[in-house]
């Protein structure tokens, strides 16, 4: 196990060092972007839980307009009014986490692993984060492909109700599964998958390789919906 351990962290540097010198010039375009097209700052910082319950900042671009959380939810839906129209095309692509790399240089993230939950997200499910926190949370989860397209099935009213009673006892039965049978083969799996989404690539390769991952689960999935 200490073996895949130090295999998976050599990874994400590796990784996330290749991507951040590739996409550099992209990233600098975002930020002008974002600061020319709207006021406030380039990055959005908000507080999560990481690894063996230790809080840190995690960073992305920012999509919505200053003081967001104060005009609604934590959660966004489709056609959310506070969402810019940079924000829009940066959470399509999901480049808004970009910046995220610098959470995996410190060791805060993976690049595979749950995805992480702001802590007031976390107290409502204190059992099954007590088995998440054990590892680092990540940039592509399995959760987080299976629910890529989430601000559209959030509805207008009530969405942040929709997302803790139905949305995220689904994505924690995913998370708990890939914790529970973590291993480097499922990281791959789960990156390559990630990849495919990334690309929008649909189709063969795309959905074998989630059926593989994700039929295992199943059966988390309705105890996890039943816990809501």
């Amino acid at each position: 196990m200490r073996l895949q351990e130090l295999l998976k962290r050599a990874f994400d540097v590796g990784f996330t060092l290749l991507a951040g010198i590739i996409l550099l010039p992209v990233a600098f375009l975002a930020s002008v972007l974002v600061l020319l097209t709207s006021p406030g700052p380039i990055f959005y910082r908000s507080e999560r839980v990481g690894k063996d319950g230790k809080r840190f900042t995690v960073y992305k671009f920012r999509t919505m307009v200053p003081e967001a959380e104060r005009l609604g939810p934590s959660v966004t839906h489709r056609d959310d009014p506070r969402v810019t129209r940079v924000g829009e095309f940066l959470r399509r692509t999901k480049f808004d986490e970009f910046p995220q790399i610098i959470n995996v240089l410190r060791g805060e993230m993976s690049i595979v692993g749950p995805r992480p939950e702001h802590p007031k997200y976390v107290a409502l499910f204190p059992r099954e984060y007590a088995q998440l926190l054990r590892v680092r949370p990540g940039l592509t989860s399995l959760a987080q492909i299976t629910y890529r397209d989430e601000e559209d099935l959030l509805p207008t009213q009530g969405a942040e109700t929709y997302y803790v009673t139905t949305i995220l006892p689904r994505k924690l039965a995913f998370d708990l599964y890939y914790v529970r049978h973590w291993s480097v083969l499922l990281d791959l799996k789960v990156f390559v998958v990630g990849v495919l989404a990334l690309l929008r690539i649909s189709g063969g390769p795309r959905l074998w390789l989630l059926k593989q991952v994700a039929r295992p689960c199943s059966a988390l999935c309705s105890e996890g919906g039943n816990e809501a």
